[in-house]
């Protein structure tokens, strides 16, 4: 699975409208300049994310957008199932038709299950209030090498 380059942005949206204050609004090129996000690219994210009821937007002078809950009520899940969809690591996981060895019970469609629920559990516990709480204290490399990871 890879987390698309629009949820990516989308999570740091939610994560810049987190550190306002609350019930301030902030503007579409402060997003786009703060986050070095395109800003083109990011109105068509702010859109979705309105759309899902995310955020609220604010049309005018005093405009601009704000989260419509509190942090720690919005999940790195719901943003990403807001920008792409429903998660899921394989087809067959979604639509059981998808899977060469349908209808036979398959072990490779379990242990990808698992894995899911645990993806997904993973994303449920992150919101964007213990985002900014453990950030200090978990440090984690800019990149990660799986192939160092799996090797140790």
């Amino acid at each position: 699975m890879n987390i698309t380059r629009e949820a990516d942005y989308a999570i740091r949206v939610i994560a810049n409208l987190s550190l306002a204050e609350e019930g301030e609004r902030v503007s579409a090129s402060t997003i786009a300049e703060e986050e070095t996000i395109p800003q083109q690219f990011l109105l068509k994210i702010l859109r979705k994310l309105r759309k899902k009821g995310l955020i609220k937007s604010f049309m005018g002078v005093n405009g601009g957008y704000l989260l419509n809950t509190k942090p720690e009520n919005i999940t790195f899940r719901d943003v990403i199932e807001a920008i792409d969809g429903p998660i899921y690591i394989n087809a067959c996981l979604y639509d059981r038709t998808e899977c060469n060895r349908y209808p036979i019970n398959c072990i490779v469609h379990k242990r990808l299950k698992t894995v899911q629920l645990n993806l997904v559990q993973n994303l449920e516990a992150i919101n964007f209030k213990n985002l900014f709480e453990t950030a200090d204290s978990n440090p984690v490399p800019d990149c990660i090498n799986l192939e160092e990871i799996l090797n140790a």
